[in-house]
């Protein structure tokens, strides 16, 4: 699982999580995505799930703060280059949040979303551990 928080990695609950045998990662702090968004001037989330997208292109995404993250997975998507097992697509704001929502609504991916600008990553994180408690029941 990919996440573009580290607020997000923080709230998933990792034994039920680990129970299926995953974890879930989350770049966006790391140096290398740093270096990387300063030298393209692109967003450290773009980076996060560029890089993420690299090594599981096939996971699930937790997306909860940054449109320009969930923008950067569905052109990934469209490239060929991501194949997410389902998106959990909630970001949050003013600028860019509900149309980037929009955008995933269009998309062929299998989603999980909230229309308007609300969300943000305790959604996406309430929404992941709904998931895993119902699938471990």
């Amino acid at each position: 699982m990919v996440a573009d928080t580290n607020m997000i990695l923080s709230g998933i609950n990792k034994g039920l999580l680990g129970s299926f045998g995953a974890q879930v990662v989350c770049l966006v702090a790391d140096e290398e995505t740093r270096t990387v968004a300063e030298a393209e001037g692109l967003t450290r989330s773009m980076v996060n799930i560029r890089r993420a997208v690299q090594k599981y292109p096939d996971a699930v995404f937790a997306i909860g703060n940054a449109p320009t993250a969930l923008y950067e997975l569905l052109r990934l998507v469209e490239a060929g280059e991501a194949r997410p097992s389902l998106v959990v697509g909630v970001p949050v704001g003013f600028v860019e949040a509900a149309e980037s929502k929009e955008a995933l609504l269009e998309s062929a991916v299998p989603y999980i979303t909230i229309r308007g600008r609300k969300g943000g990553s305790t959604v996406a994180v309430a929404i992941i551990n709904a998931i895993l408690k119902l699938a471990g029941s």
